[in-house]
Parts: C-alpha cells; sequence; structure tokens
C-alpha cells in the first residue's frame, strides 16, 4: 500500500461504536482525549429511527425478516450472518455462523440486555476445574467499573447474595408476569433458583433518560432511551464534549506502524466512495467486535509483523468461544382461555433462572442459565405458527379463529445459555483466496463443540422438559438425539463470540496484558470481547462494557504521565 499523506493527528483512534467502542469514546472523551471513532457501518439514532411503535399491519410483511434485518422488519440492528460483497470462509466440516452489525452502536441496538456480572468464579476457572485458563485479574479488579456502569448505564434486579452471581447497583425489578408465576412455582418445585432478571433498562429515569413505559418493543429501539445502546447513552455524550470525529461508512482495512513497530493509525475505506483512506492517532483502540478486531489484527501484516500485528504468540484468532444454547417450548393449558390482563413489560424476561448446581457432580464442566419467554405478546408475523400441535388446534374458519383464541398465550418457553470451554479446535484464520467487496481478505472459521458442551446442552434440554411437565404442559417436540448434538445451536448463532485476542500475563500464550493493551505494539488496545479468556454463563455486554472502562482509564492515564 502507499504511503498516506500527512493529516491531523488524533490522541485516540477507536474502530468500532458498539459496547466496547462507544464506552471508550465515552470515556476517553471525558478524560480529555481528542478521538476519532470509526463505524464501518451507517449512522442511527434510536430516538429518531426507531419503529418502536409501527404496529405490524401497517406493513403489508407484517413485521417478517429482511435481508438485512434477520429478526425482523422493526428490529433496530442493520446487519446479519450474512452480508452481500462480505463473505467469510468454513472449514470442511464447520457449522459457525457469524453476525455482524452495520450501524452506528452496533449490536447494542438489538441485543437482549441482559446484563450479567462474571463472578469470581469465572475469572479463575482453571484453578477450579482443571480447564481451559485462568485470566490474569479476578473479579475484584472489574468490580468497581461494574459499580460505574451500573449507575451510569442503569440495570434492574435484584440482591440475592449469590456467590458466583454477583449483585449490583439495582433499579427495582418488574413484577412478574402471569406465564412467569408459574415458571416461578415451577422451579421452586423442582429447586431450581429462579429470580428477577437483571436488564439494563431503566424502572425509574436515570442521569436525564426516562423510565420503560413497558411497550415490550425493546428491540426495535427505545425512543425515549430507557434501555441501553450505545449509540446515545454513551456515543452522544462524548459527541456533546466537542472532541469526538465519528466516521461512519469507514471499513477498517489495517492498523498501519512505523518502523519502529509503533501503530500510527487506521487505514480504511470510504464506503460512500470506495477510497482508501488514513487517519493518524498516538493510541489505537480496536473494538470493531472480537473476531473483526482479530481480522484486522491478521491483516496488519508488515516486515516487523509478518504473520499479523500483535501476534509474535500465533495466538490471535486462537481460543475463540461462543455460548451454547438450544431451546424448548411447550402448551401449558393453564395458560388457556385466560382472563384478558395487563401483560405489559421490558422487551425481555421478567425472571431467570441463574446456574444452581454449581458444586452438582455432573457429567460436564461449568454450567448455564436459563431464559424464560412465552405468554401473549404482539401479534406479529409468523404468530402463532404451529398451532396445530396444540390439542385440538388447527383446521380452518371459524374453529380456527376460536382456537387462536384460546391458545393465544398458552406457550411458554426456555433458552439455555451456557459455557464453552476453549480450546485448539476453534480458531479463525486469514483466507488469502477470497475478498470482500472493499479487498480485504476475509475470515475462515474453524469449530468443533466437545463433549463438554453437548453433555451440557443435553443437560439443558432435560431441565427445560421437567420444567414444562411440572407446569403440566406438554413438550412441542421430541428430545434430539446424541447424532443430532442434543439441538445445540451451531457455533455463532447466539452471537456471544468471545476471545481472539485473549489476556494473560505470558506474552508466549496470549496477545494482550491485563489492561488489554497488546504485548507488542504499547500503543494499541482491545476493547471488545477479543480480550476474554474464557465464556462464562453470562450474556458477556455487561463485561465487556466494564473492561472497556478499565482500559479506558488506563489509557487516559498513561498518556499523562507520558508513557503512550
Amino acid at each position: 500500500m502507499q504511503p498516506f499523506p500527512q493529516q491531523r493527528s488524533y490522541d485516540v483512534c477507536i474502530v468500532g461504536s458498539g459496547a466496547g467502542g462507544g464506552m471508550a469514546a465515552y470515556a476517553l472523551t471525558l478524560a480529555g482525549a481528542n478521538v476519532v471513532l470509526l463505524e464501518a457501518g451507517g449512522p442511527w439514532d434510536n430516538t429518531k429511527d426507531s419503529a418502536m411503535l409501527t404496529w405490524p399491519y401497517e406493513s403489508p410483511r407484517r413485521g417478517a425478516s429482511t435481508k438485512e434485518r434477520p429478526f425482523g422488519e422493526f428490529d433496530a440492528c442493520i446487519g446479519g450472518w450474512e452480508i452481500e460483497g462480505e463473505p467469510y470462509g468454513r472449514a470442511p466440516g464447520t457449522e459457525f455462523n457469524w453476525w455482524r452489525a452495520r450501524m452506528v452502536g452496533g449490536r447494542t441496538n438489538h441485543w437482549g440486555r441482559i446484563s450479567l456480572r462474571f463472578g469470581p468464579y469465572d475469572f479463575k476457572r482453571r484453578s477450579r476445574d482443571g480447564l481451559g485458563d485462568d485470566w490474569p485479574i479476578s473479579y475484584d479488579d472489574v468490580a468497581p467499573y461494574y459499580d460505574k456502569i451500573d449507575k451510569l448505564i442503569g440495570i434492574f434486579g435484584s440482591r440475592e447474595g449469590l456467590p458466583n452471581e454477583p449483585d449490583g447497583v439495582f433499579l427495582p425489578p418488574p413484577r412478574p408476569r402471569c406465564h412467569e408465576l408459574l415458571v416461578k412455582q415451577a422451579a421452586d418445585r423442582l429447586r431450581i433458583t429462579c429470580i428477577p432478571s437483571r436488564l439494563s433498562i431503566l424502572t425509574r429515569p436515570l442521569n436525564g433518560r426516562a423510565a420503560c413505559h413497558y411497550c415490550g418493543q425493546c428491540s426495535r429501539g427505545c425512543k425515549v432511551n430507557a434501555n441501553f445502546t450505545s449509540t446515545n447513552v454513551l456515543i452522544a455524550p462524548a459527541l456533546a464534549t466537542g472532541k469526538l470525529t465519528l466516521l461512519t461508512n469507514a471499513m477498517a482495512r489495517e492498523v498501519t506502524v512505523d518502523r519502529g513497530g509503533r501503530a500510527t493509525g487506521v487505514a480504511y475505506v470510504d464506503k460512500t466512495t470506495g477510497s482508501d483512506q488514513h487517519v493518524r492517532a498516538r493510541v489505537i483502540v480496536l473494538a470493531a467486535s472480537a473476531l473483526e478486531s482479530a481480522r484486522l489484527l491478521l491483516n496488519s501484516t508488515s516486515s516487523l509483523f509478518p504473520n499479523g500485528l500483535a501476534n509474535a504468540s500465533g495466538t490471535v484468532g486462537k481460543y475463540i468461544t461462543d455460548t451454547t444454547g438450544t431451546d424448548v417450548a411447550g402448551f401449558i393449558p393453564k395458560m388457556m382461555d385466560h382472563v384478558p390482563h395487563n401483560h405489559d413489560g421490558v422487551g425481555g424476561m421478567h425472571l431467570y433462572m441463574p446456574w444452581w448446581l454449581e458444586d452438582a457432580k455432573l457429567d460436564f464442566p461449568r454450567g448455564y442459565h436459563i431464559e424464560v419467554w412465552g405468554g401473549p405478546h404482539q401479534p406479529g408475523y409468523g404468530f402463532m405458527g404451529g398451532i396445530q400441535r396444540s390439542p385440538a388446534g388447527g383446521g380452518y374458519g371459524k374453529q380456527l379463529k376460536d382456537d387462536y383464541r384460546r391458545y393465544y398465550g398458552a406457550t411458554i418457553g426456555f433458552s439455555g445459555r451456557g459455557e464453552q470451554i476453549p480450546s485448539d479446535d476453534c480458531y479463525c484464520e486469514i483466507d488469502q483466496h477470497t475478498l470482500d467487496r472493499w479487498g480485504i481478505p476475509v475470515l475462515r472459521f474453524h469449530w468443533k463443540w466437545s463433549d463438554h458442551e453437548y453433555k451440557q446442552v443435553k443437560h439443558m434440554q432435560e431441565t427445560f422438559r421437567a420444567l414444562i411437565a411440572e407446569m403440566g404442559g406438554e413438550v412441542f417436540s421430541p428430545m434430539p438425539s446424541a447424532e443430532r448434538g442434543y439441538g445445540i445451536a451451531a457455533g455463532g448463532t447466539i452471537i456471544h463470540e468471545l476471545g481472539g485476542t485473549r489476556m494473560g500475563d505470558d506474552a508466549r500464550t496470549s496477545v494482550l496484558n491485563r489492561w488489554c493493551q497488546a504485548h507488542h505494539c504499547k500503543n494499541l488496545f482491545v476493547a471488545d470481547g477479543g480480550p476474554f479468556v474464557s465464556q462464562a454463563d453470562k450474556n458477556p455486554t455487561w463485561t465487556i462494557l466494564a473492561l472497556a472502562m478499565r482500559t479506558s482509564e488506563y489509557i487516559a492515564d498513561q498518556m499523562k504521565k507520558g508513557a503512550l
């Protein structure tokens, strides 16, 4: 690539505007740094662009999915597992799907807002079961930052005192809905811990943002900012400082370095013109998502870094994980012919089940949590599809209409979200023979679940079926066989991919140090899910935010000391 002409230099260049990038922009601009933020997608403002209160019947599609909105045409997130002109490869035998968002705020525009802290055990799992690796930091190192983001962003929940499910600075949780009360009763009888969920949705006004009005459409983007998005909770305040320059439709190509191996900036493609551009900065923060950041480093080759920037250990792209997942739903007769009542609530569950068998002797390590769904909800495309599976359901005409009314809300389902053990079998690499539409080499994935994950998902399936039976219900589908992996979701499907630039104290086996700073390029940092050493049985966003804030405060401190 030809050298770029000299231009303005920033203190910090951040790649990616999701949870990690948004937090880095917020923290660093408030610390006084001049920051440029590159986002591969276009502009988006949930207060203006959301379809929050659009009725399905207002669209001829009734809310059905589109190519750029796989979760429905009203969903807030633009992107998907397949993006035109941006392919990726899979090694033979690999089942892996890679979700990418292409918009300001990234995946924070449509995620479920399940905001769980990693617990003390999660940072030191190898010390407990001998599998994987311990993090170089502990819960106590991250706890102050969890507290800060609780207060800044807002989260509801209840103080339970569970040893590996740390309590936070909680707003009051919403009351359980009717179907959730049935779930709670069944869980109590089966001695499965069931508590109020922990979601970053405001039940009280906070920091100038309104409380949730319970329309239940969080995935569409909130017009009143009652739920968390990077877009308006982090990036908007950063822009208000006057110290943030936001460049949209900027597809990062590589991190550039000088002759001494120091990062000098980021080369990117202006997607609106197709032209190659470059920004200069004293410090580079990658927050493009775990796998996109790994791709960027692997593509940043030079005579000093022939295998990719910060990849002297050979571990960039290695030890990637995703959450294990499977689902079971059933017909619950007690929810039939119910008295019409107000079922409003947040756009997500009001109850969930954290891992309750930490010290039990099972045939798999680690654990999972259970997410609850079902009951009455706003009808849309595909509403009550499969009604013929209900007793005497189906038919046509008046009988079918009556059955829809009788069975409306009588489905309750469970989703398991568990921890995968990192292994040598799961990694990504550059496919030099395939380029995206911008001429950038793409990733090829290698993926293999182990017996640990299969046995864990089998336990999920058995537990969910026991819960449905305890409620007097009937499961819609038979137990998946071992040949079908007990119904385990393909890698990437849960959209919790982590690792690829893991942190560690040993530069021979890790990419970053405990501050998410590259071992071999001191002014390069990673602030997304890449630094994670392990997955945990918790959704990762709250930990991405906490680590990004911690890293950003470290960067600001080091810049003031002249160390960067």
